[in-house]
């Protein structure tokens, strides 16, 4: 991993990284498990696809406009408490997707608990990535923190596909056990989270900031719309890929493997993320990143044989691995100490109106076009955004 010793301006608190690193493993890979077998959960019920984007959006509904208030809890440093909330959410949510989800309704209503219960975790586990090292080690740390999550990120679907084996719709029932189980041990590990010895705000003696003065920023719209999309896209791929399987007659074993190539290949390019921000820069980086992701996006949505759908799989996850990271610890460089969990509750905001949003408008292009359609608009959003930033950063010159 990504060398995270260097002197910084306080040491590195390993006893708040070793169960962090641990819990962020742990929540990324029963999100994997849980949404990739929704997904399949409504395929195995005959449903329209339509209801994929549905669901999709119900993940992000609340959220839209929770993260703020979220983030201000987490200001005040409540950032383990946090944690620990969003475990027992979602565990509660795993638990209904286990025991009792015989039709869509269900479904839709543990998706409203599971996404709340997500951001609390995504929220707090972003600001104990701030509170774990000084500002010298703290892109190391985010790195190294990414990387712990991109494993779970390819475990989940790896999972699925597992279980799945040479069928078209795994045993969906059985998964949703496995994501409870995983639920469970969210909240055990939550419970080793060290809190902070002192609240945030009274570390930093100031008022909480004004949200139109962290909007106005410089910078800061402009990473939040590649925050977005980025986001959205990783969150698409999972959702529409078992679709595009589907549609192409290729197993689940397969499309949860290619997923897992996905995010095998983010580990990979997060290994190297402080040398490649040093190389070029981060407004370059986020160029060619959101470029090459947007290019593979677009390219998926080609008949490409198996073998190929592996190749462009790599490069779509090299490419996100490095974009999302970028978004995130942008972000954190850009505000003040004592407004980062809002600002960082900001970016979520935005990342789940672009859920809520984009999924609604995929699957109306999937009705129409099937999921190459969908995987096609991304990748062209991917490229206009990549576009974008490398105006803004003309124009500033």
């Amino acid at each position: 991993m990504t060398s995270i010793g260097a002197p910084g301006s306080r040491g590195i608190d390993y006893r708040l990284l070793a169960p962090l690193m641990a819990h962020g493993l742990i929540v990324q890979t029963l999100t994997g498990i849980i949404r990739v077998t929704t997904s399949y959960r409504v395929l195995e019920l005959g449903l329209p696809v339509v209801w994929l984007g549905a669901i999709s959006a119900t993940f992000a509904l609340l959220p839209v406009f929770m993260a703020v208030l979220v983030g201000r809890f987490i200001d005040r440093g409540h950032d383990t408490l946090a944690a620990r909330i969003g475990s027992l959410l979602v565990l509660m949510a795993g638990l209904g997707y286990c025991f009792f989800a015989p039709g869509a309704t269900w479904i839709l209503g543990y998706t409203v608990l599971f996404g709340v219960g997500h951001l609390f975790l995504m929220a707090s586990q972003q600001m104990l990535c701030v509170r774990v090292a000084g500002d010298r080690d703290r892109d190391a740390v985010f790195g190294n923190f990414l990387v712990i999550s991109g494993i779970g990120q390819g475990l989940g679907p790896f999972i699925v596909g597992w279980v799945g084996g040479d069928s078209k719709i795994p045993d969906t029932s059985f998964l949703f056990a496995l994501g409870a189980a995983a639920c469970a041990g969210a909240v055990a590990v939550s419970l080793l989270l060290p809190i902070a010895a002192t609240r945030a705000s009274d570390a930093t003696g100031k008022t909480a900031k004004p949200l139109r003065e962290l909007i106005g920023i410089p910078g800061f719209i402009v990473i939040l719309i590649a925050s977005i999309i980025t986001i959205t896209a990783q969150d698409l791929i999972t959702i529409y890929l078992p679709l595009l399987g589907t549609e192409r007659g290729i197993d689940s074993g397969h499309i949860g493997l290619v997923l897992t190539v996905r995010s095998g290949a983010a580990i990979v390019s997060r290994l190297f993320y402080v040398a490649l921000i040093s190389l070029f820069g981060r407004a370059p980086l986020t160029i060619i990143s959101m470029s090459l992701s947007g290019l593979a996006f677009a390219l998926l949505a080609a008949p490409l044989p198996l073998f190929a759908m592996y190749v462009d799989a790599a490069l779509m996850g090299l490419g996100l691995g490095i974009a999302t990271t970028l978004s995130l610890t942008s972000v954190v460089d850009l505000v003040p100490v004592e407004a980062r969990a809002t600002a960082l509750s900001l970016r979520i905001t935005g990342n789940r109106i672009g859920q809520v949003t984009l999924p609604f408008a995929a699957s109306i292009i999937a009705a129409a076009a099937g999921a190459p359609g969908v995987l096609f608009v991304i990748g062209a959003s991917l490229c206009a955004s990549a576009g974008s930033i490398g105006l803004t950063r003309r124009g500033r010159r």
